[in-house]
């Protein structure tokens, strides 16, 4: 180990679990800043013994996350939500969290920052999402100048958001319902994200912004159909207008707010960002920019996880014909 204290805030998420095992990797000594460290105590797990610390944080307390910070070298923010839930807002987590984050982290006296945003992140958006995210990113900008920023497409891998999500929902419905069907993503692997973390704290990267997109672009109408063939569950898709769609997602996510345990499964603010391509920009600077430049494949990383939504689980193969290929 270098000896050096890297503090990731949100380190006990879905990104964080990779992006903790990466820095273990390159030698950081990493501090786990998370809501809850009692339930986070298998992220120790990524490093050596003595290598992964956690502590209590919360972005919206002060004295918490300098606490965090202390004799910390650099520091890194995955924090962000994708639905808003109880005292979990998007103003509250991505926007005011941020800017707790990195101004304390400036009177530390750390420079050496990494910001995680989102491809879409937009001061003028009528989602609030994106909105939150590009406050973020000018109040990171603002407070270290050279701070990398790091905008990634929808991630992919095991206990993900968008593919696991759509495969639980195709096992209790035969309709799935297609909203922003041309829409495109560029969906890209969590480890391959978490690398591209660990290296934005080499030298020659500061005060940049990359876009992370993998190796292949999809409407959202093929990645349903993708998703479908993989778990062997034909379903039809139903287009919605968006329109329709719109005041459907904002009635959905009000109504979800009565029961706190389970996320909406739409709201209008996914609809309003399903509304623009979340893909890499041309000529922003890319994950291989940053040293990354084997990329895992849609095809190839998640069936190793979507066969649980099999009718037959790992016993029913995927279909492997050409038919099936999203590009077909």
């Amino acid at each position: 180990m270098t000896g050096k204290i890297v503090t990731v805030f949100g380190g006990s998420g879905f990104l964080g679990r990779h992006v903790v095992r990466a820095l273990c990797k390159q030698g950081w000594r990493v501090r786990v800043a998370t809501r809850r460290p009692h339930l986070a105590g298998d992220v120790k797990l990524a490093g050596d013994v003595g290598q992964v610390q956690l502590v209590q944080a919360n972005v919206r307390n002060r004295a918490s996350i300098k606490r965090a910070l202390e004799n910390a070298d650099a520091a890194i923010n995955l924090v962000g939500i994708l639905a808003e839930r109880g005292s979990q807002n998007f103003n509250g987590t991505q926007s005011l969290g941020a800017s707790n984050i990195v101004q304390l982290a400036a009177e530390a006296g750390i420079t050496n920052y990494v910001l995680v945003s989102a491809i879409g992140a937009d001061a003028q958006s009528k989602s609030n999402y994106a909105r939150t995210k590009s406050e973020a990113e000018a109040a990171t900008r603002e407070a270290i100048p050279s701070s990398v920023i790091l905008r990634p497409s929808i991630l992919f891998g095991p206990e993900d958001g968008f593919f696991t999500r759509f495969a639980l929902m195709a096992r209790f419905t035969p309709v799935l319902p297609l909203i922003g069907g041309a829409t495109k993503f560029q969906p890209i692997y969590v480890g391959d994200v978490a690398h591209a973390v660990a290296n934005a704290l080499k030298p020659g990267h500061a005060g940049k912004t990359f876009e992370l997109g993998g190796p292949r672009t999809y409407t959202m109408k093929e990645l349903l159909q993708y998703i479908t063939r993989t778990i062997d569950r034909p379903r039809m898709l139903l287009p919605i207008p968006m329109p329709v769609a719109a005041p459907m997602g904002y009635i959905i996510g009000a109504l979800s707010t009565l029961n706190p345990f389970f996320g909406p499964p739409l709201t209008g603010d996914q609809v309003q960002m399903l509304k623009t391509d979340n893909v890499v920009a041309p000529g922003a600077n890319t994950i291989a920019d940053l040293g990354v430049t084997s990329l895992e494949m849609v095809e190839t990383i998640t069936p190793t996880y979507l066969w649980r939504h099999r009718p037959h689980g790992q016993f029913q193969p995927p279909h492997v014909d050409e038919a099936s290929r999203v590009d077909a």
